[in-house]
């Protein structure tokens, strides 16, 4: 699938990094692009930006309000 989205050249806007990518992972409904998703894996729990990530996952829980 990220192949064919490659090709068409549709963004997503990633939870993390809050950019336009195209390529990523898709979390319940949100999108995490590939580049956050290797940050967030080697990223050690001691390092500030780890709380950032946790900060940003917790938005993958919210859910979107329809009206």
């Amino acid at each position: 699938m990220g192949e064919t989205l490659a090709k068409k050249n549709i963004s997503e806007n990633c939870i993390i990094c809050e950019q336009p990518k195209i390529l990523g992972i898709h979390l319940y409904t949100s999108f995490i692009c590939s580049d956050c998703e290797k940050d967030i894996v080697q990223t050690d729990t001691n390092d500030p930006k780890y709380e950032y990530y946790i900060n940003q996952l917790k938005l993958v829980i919210k859910p979107e309000i329809y009206s």
